[in-house]
Formats: C-alpha cells, structure tokens, sequence
C-alpha cells in the first residue's frame, strides 16, 4: 500500500518537470562577493547586551529605536555607532529566581528580551518583553534626548512570546495592537489577539491554528476606492501544521491570514472570537520534486493602489537533507484577496477507517458570505455590524475556516533561488533607474552573515551582489530599510550600510554589466555614478539587457617585468572583477594549456611550478563575461617573465674567498653599504646543490694550483716514489745562475699565474703582467723570495 504522502510528492514532481525549462535562469550566482574587510560599514554593540533583534524606525526624530536584551536604545539613522540615549529594562530578582524555579536557564532564558517596538504617538512608543517567561508590557518616551522608561507596566500575555526564541508577530493599526503569539508558559495555546476596546481572539483549535509559527503581520487599506464599501484588512503570515493531508508524519504548510478590522465578534456565536477568519495555503512551488517550501519571513512593498501592494516572501527547504535551499516568491495582494472573497472552502467528513478527511465544500454558502467584512451588499440587509450577523453564517466560519484555493504567486513561480545557506530576513526597495522605470530590488540576509542583493528582470534573477554584513558567521535576525540605507540586526550587534557603492565598479565596462540599479557610468565624470537620475553627464546603464557596446574602449594594458628565476615557483596576480567572468591565460599568444601539471589555476592568478627556462615569455590574462547573448573580452594583467639565474656565481664566489666585487668598492677604496640583491627565497634543493658543486670546483682548482706551485719551486718532487733524485730548485742555485734562468722562470711563473688567476687579486694579477711584459722582473723575483722563504711557510 502508497502512502498518500508518497503520492503527493509524484504528482507535485511531475508538474513540475513540465515546466522545468524556465527553472535554470533563476539559481543566480552572486556577481560580487564583498568581503567584510572590503565593506565599510557603521556598527553598533554594547559589552554584556546580545540579541539586538527588535527596530523601530521614528523618521519624524531620525532616531533608529533599538529593542535587546534588557535593553533599549536610541540611535541616530544617520550614523548608529554612538547611542543618544538608553534604557534598561532588567528583571527583578524575584521574577528570575521565578523562572529558574520552572526549569529554565537563569542566564539564557530566564532574561527580558525585547520583542515588540510600536509607535503610539510623535514620543511615545509601546514595549513589550518577555521577562523570564512573564511578559510585560510598557510605555517608552523620548523627550529632550532622552528615553524613559515610564513604569506603567501591562500584562503582556497574548502580546509578547514567553520563550524569547519564540517567533511572533504584530502591528499597531489605529492604537490597537494585533499580536500573533501563545498565550501560556508552554506554548501550546496560538492566538491572533486584538487588544483593543473590543478585545478579540481566534478560536482555540486545530482546525483555525495548528501549532503555528507566526511570521509577519500587516494592514490593507482595501476601503479604499472600494465600490463594494469593503473594510480594511489585517492580514497574518505563518506557517503550520497541515490538517488537509492525512500523513503519518506532519507535514508543515504555509498560510497566509486574515481577518476584517471593523470585526467585533458574534452576539452570541463568536463571542470575542474573530468572524471574518480564514486562512489560504500559499505556494511557492520549487522545480525539483520535494516537500512545500516553508515561509520565514515577508516584506509588504505598499502601493498608493492597494491592488498593486505587493508581499515578497522567503521560503526554505523543510527537508532533512544537507543540501538545503531558499526561494523567494512575491504574491499581489489583489490575487490574496480574490482568493478570501470569491475562493471555495474546504470542510471537514468523516471517512471509514479514518478520523477526518478535508474536501472541498460545493454546498449552499450562508448569506451574508462566511468571512467576509461588512459591506454594502450586508448594509442592504440591515446587517451594519458582526454582531448583527446570523449564526447559520458564523458556525460555518467557527468550523470551516480553511479555504479551499492556495494563493499562487505572480509569476507562477520563484522569483529567486538559492542553494547552500539559508535565507532568513528580506526587504525590498523601489528604485527608479536612469530609464524611468522602478525595478523592486531585493536584500535578503542569510544565516551566515551575508546580505544577496538582487533584481527580476523579465523572469531572469540578477543577483548584483553579496556581501558580507557581519563579523561573525551568524543569522541575521532583523532588516531594515530606510532612505537608501539597510539595518541589519543580529545576536551580538548591528550593522549599518548604504544600499550601493558605486564606486567598486572600476570602470564602465564593470558598472555597466552589473546592472544595478541604482548606479550608471557617467561618461563626462568617467565615474560610476551612485545617483544616475542626478546625474547631468552622459549616462551608461541598461539593466535588462546588460548591453556594454557604448562602453570606450580601454587603453591597453602596459606588461609588467617578472623576474623567472629557475626551478622558483613563480605566481602571478590576475584579479577578476566578476563571479560570471571566465578567467582565460594565453601564453606566447596561445592559450595556457590547463591540463599541465605545472599551471595551477586560483581565483586571483596562477602558480607556475618548477619555473624553467621555456617557460620565460609574455603571459596574458583576459576576462570572458556575457550578459544577454553578448560576450565581453578585458584584458587584466600583462607579464613579461624574464629569466635571471638563481645565484649570481661569481659573487658568491668572491665573498666566500673574502674578495668584493669590483662594483662593491670606491675610488677611495671603500667598501659601500649596499645590500646585495635579493632572490627569491624559496629557491629548490636543485639550485642549492649546484652552488655546492661550483664551490668543490673552486677549491680542487685552488689545491690544484698548489700543487703545481709546489712542483715548480721544488718542494715536491715528481720522482720521489720512484727512488730519483730531486731537480734543484731555483732556489738551490747561484744568484748569477738563477739571473740568467729568469727568463724562463718569469715565462713559467706568467703561465701559472694565468692558470690560477681566480686565486688571486686583479690587482696583483695586473701588476705581475705590467712587469714581466717590461722585462722587469725584480718585483716578481723578489715576490717568489717572499713567497718561497721556509721561515714563512
């Protein structure tokens, strides 16, 4: 027997395979990456405060309000390094010792986070936190500068989470708060809570809210231009457990809710309970076969038309496999509410040997329509209130709150795709390039740090960037987005950055193909310039096209001098501007055969391994991007490697035997102060080993030259082995003899000395020539006395 849950994923795979051709152009990969040394960014912390995860923008002040734990600051939007004012907001010992008692941790959980910010008037904001599984509520002013904390404390049940790693959600529409949270210790009992003159809640069950996690809540002013007299809406954002699909496992589903802000509950049915309930399924189908994608996070981009608002969402994978992924869908809010307005319901029967089954309703709907607000059409029937609603039309909404239809997105599919870490926070900007057009750019944080800056273009995904927001390898928990600068929150701080830097775009060519935006090359400037639609130059920007043809050509790139030094591991730098751009290296105008074992390809260049003599010559790195069918050739580097031996010999040479070379000394005799070259210092054992065997050679030519020297004066005799007797030396015969034999002595010893002239200074070997070429010899004969006196040796 199929287990229905196995049936469900064929057919979810099979649908999507059909239309798997439009998937590919979605999975973007990132054109920058931004390391965080190479992003300036203001940043905010306080030793001993963590979980900055609450914000509050007061633009009328220009102060960022900042809610942590046992903590609350006020922070100028402009810079946030410095707090202007702060609070602290700590439990008392009591409440601590309270929640210890109860098995929580007295330094983990047991602590006041700061979990709802919300502005009630010009200088009053209301607070809630969770304080050690107690919540509390209060009221914050900011006068002459200065936060206070007023002490007018509320019960925050219902508000505020008790767990501070809780999800929860709310929005303060017209001085009522509506809070999405759990109303007890354990966090078993989800409520969607308005707290207002007429207080109202949903229905404890299953059926209206299934172990929820709420994410996002806001208000839709769907009054107005409304010619059925509509009311405005709230509309929730959770994900839950599914009670439609009949699995032995849960299955976790998101939803999106809403209820009518002129509610005031049944008069008799619903009393206090929400009537215009109901909760659709929202899709946010990926291509590959897999479970219903979870929803983390929303972002509401308004419209002056509400029909235009649009709600961007992060989903991710719910599957336990390590290759998780995230998409980011956008959903109309006209498509949300047709779907609540004119969409079937399901309802629940009983099936044999089954508890329940969810089907599609196809009975008579009551009159007024379940769920709906009060309007005209109720207005004709004298129905001016909820209150003065039928039963028959509220026990169908208390048990069939779940509608039949799921809300799709706009363009039937993700707007973006992302494998490898999880996205966690996203918002999204309108921005109006240089052509007239507003392009809705989206920041998404990620659980590693990074925030993914990216575009739609016609259905093609352009991710412009990442960058990396944060120190630390850690979620970010909050985003906010306020005139053209982006709050990031997390555990250990805050980060403050602009939404673009135009100025990492080097040249046109780079500004141009990465189609942000908010930059365009200013051709009289010849700068990328941040704010195109300012600009009075000659502008250079195509967005969707990406067309880099009215780009000036670049001047050409002048070689640089490397040195080759043989049997060196030689690196040469080659910095690509872009993630998209191939890498190519020619080598002698052809291309560098990869596959060799010598080359060794890096992000940043390449490493020659074993430099020899054929591989001196002209290296050439160029870049590859294309972008719509276009391909774009940059010529990066130039290097021009020249081969220089390991070790100068002759010098080593002359500074073993205690001799400089003549470029080592001054007219005035001098030794200069000079540093010898330098080579490269991971020279092989190759090199090493000849420098050795040059030094053997020298000394066997040095005994060598001894040798001969002792032969000639007769020291040594050649026959001595063999019984003979010795010549006599020079030295042995008379001075008349020895004088008329000096001729021949001379023309020996001019021999000898030319033999072994590396043993000798050129300053003695020039004089000994000078001399013997004059036929003076008395200097040279007077040299071989010194030189052959027994009493020196």
């Amino acid at each position: 027997m199929y287990s229905p849950l196995l049936f469900f994923i064929v057919l979810y795979g099979i649908f999507l395979t059909s239309s798997y051709a439009g998937w590919s152009n979605l999975n973007s990969t990132p054109r920058k990456t931004i390391q965080y040394e190479d992003n300036h960014v203001i940043t905010f912390k306080e030793d001993g405060i963590w979980n900055y995860s609450t914000m509050l923008i007061m633009e009328d002040l220009g102060l960022l309000v900042l809610g942590a734990r046992e903590a609350v600051y006020a922070l100028g939007m402009n810079d946030i390094s410095v707090a202007k004012s702060k609070v602290l907001w700590k439990v008392t010992e009591e409440k601590q010792k309270e929640c210890t008692s109860k098995g929580k941790h007295p330094d983990i959980d047991c602590r006041n986070y700061v979990q709802l910010l919300h502005q009630m008037n010009d200088s009053v904001m209301y607070v809630c936190g969770t304080n050690a599984f107690s919540p509390t509520c209060d009221y914050i002013t900011y006068s002459d500068g200065q936060l206070k904390l007023e002490g007018k404390q509320e019960d925050g049940r219902g508000k505020c989470p008790f767990d501070p790693f809780q999800r929860s959600s709310s929005v303060m529409v017209d001085q009522d708060l509506y809070s999405a949270t759990s109303l007890n210790f354990l966090g078993s009992e989800p409520v969607l809570l308005r707290t207002s003159p007429v207080t109202l809640r949903t229905v404890f069950k299953s059926s209206w809210l299934n172990e929820p996690r709420f994410v996002y809540m806001d208000v839709v002013p769907e009054s107005e231009d409304s010619p059925e007299g509509d009311d405005d809406k709230v509309y929730m954002f959770f994900s839950e457990n599914a009670v439609e699909y009949d699995f032995y496992n849960k299955l976790v589903v998101s939803r999106v809710a809403r209820v009518c802000k002129g509610d005031m509950g049944g008069l008799r049915t619903l009393q206090r309970k929400w009537t215009s309930f109901l909760k659709a399924r929202l899709d946010c189908s990926v291509p590959e076969p897999s479970l219903p994608y979870v929803i983390q996070d929303v972002f509401h981009v308004r419209h002056k038309k509400w029909r235009k608002s649009v709600f961007y969402a992060i989903f991710t994978s719910q599957s336990s496999s390590t290759d998780q992924s995230s998409a980011v869908c956008a959903f109309n809010a006209t498509d949300i509410s047709e779907v609540f307005s004119r969409g079937k319901f399901k309802t629940e029967v009983s099936v044999e040997m089954s508890d329940v089954k969810w089907v599609t309703y196809n009975g008579e709907l009551p009159v007024p329509r379940p769920g709906a607000c009060i309007n005209n059409a109720a207005r004709t029937m004298g129905i001016e209130r909820s209150l003065d609603l039928p039963d028959k039309t509220l026990q169908f909404i208390r048990d069939r709150p779940l509608m039949d239809d799921a809300v799709r997105p706009i363009t039937g599919k993700p707007l973006l795709l992302k494998r490898g870490p999880l996205l966690t926070r996203l918002v999204v900007d309108l921005v109006t390039a240089s052509d007239g057009q507003s392009y809705p750019v989206m920041f998404a944080g990620t659980e590693n740090g990074y925030v993914q800056k990216a575009v739609n273009y016609d259905g093609e995904m352009h991710v412009i960037e990442e960058i990396k927001l944060l120190q630390n390898t850690e979620p970010i928990d909050v985003l906010r987005l306020h005139q053209n600068q982006l709050y990031a929150g997390s555990a250990s701080g805050i980060v403050q950055m602009p939404v673009s830097n135009c100025s990492r775009y080097s040249s046109c060519l780079d500004c141009v193909l990465a189609r942000d935006p908010y930059c365009a090359w200013d051709a009289t400037a010849q700068r990328c310039s941040r704010s195109p639609e300012d600009a009075k130059g000659n502008l250079i920007q195509s967005l969707k096209e990406g067309d880099a043809t009215r780009c000036p050509t670049t001047a050409t790139v002048e070689p640089k001098i490397h040195s080759l030094v043989l049997g060196n591991n030689i690196r040469l730098l080659c910095r690509v501007d872009s993630n998209l751009a191939q890498v190519n290296w020619n080598f002698a105008g052809k291309p560098l055969p990869y596959s060799n074992r010598k080359y060794t390809i890096y992000s940043d260049g390449i490493l020659i391994s074993n430099a020899s003599a054929a591989d001196a010559g002209r290296y050439t790195c160029t870049s590859v991007e294309r972008a719509k069918g276009r391909q774009y050739t940059q010529t990066l580097a130039v290097y021009d490697l020249r081969e220089q031996l390991p070790v100068d010999v002759t010098d080593k040479i002359k500074t073993t035997l205690g001799i400089l070379p003549e470029s080592y000394t001054t007219s005035s005799g001098l030794h200069k102060t000079e540093e010898p070259p330098s080579y490269a210092t991971n020279q092989s054992s190759e090199n090493k080993w000849i420098v050795i065997q040059v030094a053997l050679a020298v000394i066997s030519v040095m005994m060598a030259c001894l040798l001969i020297w002792n032969l000639y004066m007769g020291h040594i005799s050649p026959f001595m082995c063999c019984g003979r007797q010795p010549i006599k030396s020079p030295r042995n015969l008379p001075e008349r003899e020895y004088m008329h034999t000096g001729n021949d002595v001379v023309d020996s010893k001019q021999q000898m000395v030319r033999l072994c002239v590396t043993t000798n200074s050129n300053v003695e070997a020039t004089s000994f020539h000078r001399n013997t070429v004059n036929g003076d010899t008395s200097t040279d004969i007077h040299i071989f006395k010194y030189i052959t006196d027994e009493s020196e040796i």
